[in-house]
């Protein structure tokens, strides 16, 4: 199991990692290993990163479930391109504390119960739900990125500590960012029906 530690102790020689670096302190990533890394990513303010992440988001959505060691590069074909973008010394970082604080806490909080959410038969809804949130991610909202990251975060976690718990909390943060998406898309709709009233 993925220790905190190792993020910090890469944290105290980080300069500017790239999203292989990231993979690599994984160890034998899995898809909800790789669903945590392009997730936590996304969230970090850096311009195109959404954009840019929500598409191997799609690729996980598309194979979910994967055993959770299963090494991610047996179904999961990330773009070299993307593999090798880098994040500035303060960011990486701040990345690192932040998985080290994940982890600890996932370690310290989460166990095994309602297991029935990670049944097999669950596969095709979660996938839906992870494509869903990579659709929120790409589209261009401010602040759009977070609760769709936080809700792919829990479903990594919740599937890595088979605790259904997290994916529980993952569905509601995942609901929050629909609801967020539908008021944007009637304010947007309020905006262009007050210009069009306006200019007749």
């Amino acid at each position: 199991m993925i220790q905190g530690s190792t993020f910090r102790e890469a944290a105290g020689r980080a300069e500017c990692l790239s999203i292989s670096d990231l993979l690599r302190l994984h160890g034998r990533a899995s898809l909800a290993g790789l669903l945590l890394v392009f997730s936590v990513l996304s969230m970090i303010p850096l311009a195109g990163a959404g954009t840019a992440l929500s598409l191997p988001l799609f690729a996980v959505a598309l194979h979910w479930p994967g055993s959770v060691r299963q090494p991610a590069g047996s179904k999961v074909s990330v773009p070299t391109r993307l593999l090798e973008m880098r994040i500035g010394a303060s960011w990486s970082r701040r990345c690192l504390h932040l998985f080290a604080t994940i982890y600890d806490t996932a370690r310290a909080r989460m166990r095994r119960r309602w297991l029935g959410l990670r049944h097999p038969r669950t596969a095709l809804f979660w996938r839906v739900w992870i494509a869903a949130m990579a659709f929120v991610i790409l589209l261009p909202l401010p602040f759009g990125n977070l609760l769709p990251g936080v809700s792919l975060v829990l479903l990594g976690l919740g599937w890595i500590f088979k605790d259904g718990v997290a994916l529980t909390l993952s569905l509601a943060s995942g609901a929050a960012a629909l609801g967020y998406l539908l008021m944007s898309v009637q304010l947007l709709q309020a905006m262009v029906r007050s210009v069009v009233s306006w200019w007749a």
